[in-house]
């Protein structure tokens, strides 16, 4: 855990096969409503990855030396997006490490990658589950009692973590839900204990149809409980399984 000297808390999570780590952290939303948080927070955003930047140029990561500079503005740190939303992160001419985005629990929160995998992030409130929800249309009978067993029986926190894996998943694909249904991404048994759990995920035939480049290559969620909510990030390695 690191602090930059405006008190953004930067934490970071690592994955199986030495991949990542990914660096994260949250600003409070100074909006009211999600929805405003979502429209107007991009100013919280650049900040959040402009920290987490900073943080990595720090540690000397080899992997992005040709973007580092003591001048920032020979590199400006600039974020755009794709066709389906997905943010990309450019400093000056290049492209730089995998960054999502998430809004949750009052605040705004960032993840940025530490090698060259693709990452996604996701809060989820255990509020956004009641018991009219259409949990057989989302979930999967065998990783809702797993959730079950990790939430203490609760279903509403249960249900909590497992949405939050799926969404982190389909923004590491940078596709959200558009092009991939939620019962297409399998939630597998967690190996873990009382500071988070890792999730290893795999997809569909007619999802790997729709993004090939996942196909045998790993792909984990570290889920982390907060407060009322789960914080999942996915990451899906660029390297096949077998070859990290």
């Amino acid at each position: 855990m690191a602090k930059d000297r405006q008190e953004i808390t930067i934490q970071a999570v690592s994955f199986v096969h030495r991949r990542g780590p990914v660096f994260y952290a949250s600003l409070p939303c100074a909006s009211q409503t999600l929805k405003a948080c979502r429209t107007n927070g991009a100013g919280d955003k650049h900040r959040l990855v402009s920290t987490l930047w900073d943080h990595l140029v720090a540690m000397g990561c080899p992997l992005w030396k040709p973007c580092q500079s003591s001048n920032r503005a020979a590199f400006p740190i600039r974020v755009v997006r794709g066709p389906l939303g997905r943010p990309h992160l450019l400093l000056g001419e290049y492209r730089g490490p995998a960054i999502s985005f998430s809004e949750g629990g009052g605040k705004v929160w960032a993840a940025l990658c530490g090698d060259t995998s693709d990452i996604g992030i996701d809060v989820a409130g255990t509020d956004e589950f009641q018991r009219e929800y259409p949990f057989h249309r989302v979930f999967h009978a065998q990783e809702l009692q797993h959730a079950l067993k990790l939430a203490g029986g609760d279903l509403e926190k249960a249900s909590a973590l497992l949405w939050s894996i799926k969404e982190a998943v389909v923004k590491t694909l940078g596709c959200a839900f558009h092009l991939v249904d939620p019962r297409q991404i399998t939630v597998y048994p967690s190996v873990g204990g009382d500071s988070g759990y890792a999730f290893p995920v795999s997809l569909s035939r007619k999802a790997l149809m729709r993004f090939p480049i996942a196909a045998g290559r790993s792909l984990w969620v570290r889920s982390l409980p907060q407060r009322k909510m789960w914080l999942s990030i996915a990451l899906l390695s660029r390297r096949p399984a077998g070859h990290e």
